[in-house]
């Protein structure tokens, strides 16, 4: 996986991690969220997709992780509506 696209897929679970209210709920829906935006960025790039969804879905799992909903807040997620 190129820097650009490791890059690529880090800032975009960053921005996307933002699902639920408790930590755990932002960890889960960031992780899931950066698994697939990775594994899509392998993909179109040539890159290796499950390594690409490993790097992207442990980004976003801590971003979500990290942030508060405060910061960014997408809502309620999928499993609580």
């Amino acid at each position: 996986m190129t820097r650009t696209s490791l890059a690529l897929a880090l800032s975009a679970a960053t921005l996307l991690s933002a699902c639920g209210s408790t930590t755990t709920d932002r960890a889960l829906s960031g992780g899931g969220i950066g698994a697939g935006v990775g594994a899509g960025t392998a993909a179109v790039t040539g890159g290796n997709v499950l390594g690409g969804a490993a790097i992207g879905g442990a980004g976003g799992a801590a971003a979500g992780a990290l942030t508060d909903e405060n910061d960014v807040n997408l809502g309620k997620p999928l499993w609580k509506r």
